[in-house]
């Protein structure tokens, strides 16, 4: 099981705005060549963005912006603007067998672990910001 890599793609965009967006104008076309994907792809990623109020875009060839600070923005926010996840992140299979003591039992088993798994992630992404990432880039390069 993955993660969509709409994920990655909108982590990508937020940087190429916000590390590039001083000198260029970020277009769909320009941040879709840093993350070298058909400019289609970045137009639906700053939809689900905007939605969330992560970035403003001015329509044509405006380009787009922030909406809030680097350091308002968390990797959570990133991943829950693009719902790389619908719902639980562990797809548990249909039907187990009621008349087996395993089948029975395994959601009793692994619920709660799996649970427990998903907000320690979601938790991890919370405390990472895009200042963060911003100042890691800056630093190694």
């Amino acid at each position: 099981m993955k993660i969509s890599s709409r994920f990655s793609i909108a982590v990508h965009t937020m940087l190429v705005i916000q590390i590039l967006g001083k000198e260029n104008k970020t277009t769909s076309e320009f941040i879709a060549s840093s993350v070298n994907v058909n400019p289609v792809i970045i137009r639906r990623t700053l939809q689900d963005l905007k939605k969330a109020g992560l970035v403003n875009v001015v329509a044509g060839t405006g380009g787009a912006a922030l909406a809030r600070k680097p350091k308002e923005i968390t990797l959570y926010d990133i991943y829950a603007a693009v719902e790389c996840v619908d719902g639980d992140l562990f797809s548990f299979h249909d039907n187990p067998n009621p008349e087996c003591p395993v089948g029975k039992n395994i959601h009793n088993l692994l619920d709660v672990h799996l649970a427990d798994a998903q907000l320690a992630l979601e938790n991890s992404l919370k405390g990472v910001t895009l200042k963060s990432l911003i100042k890691d880039y800056k630093e190694i390069n």
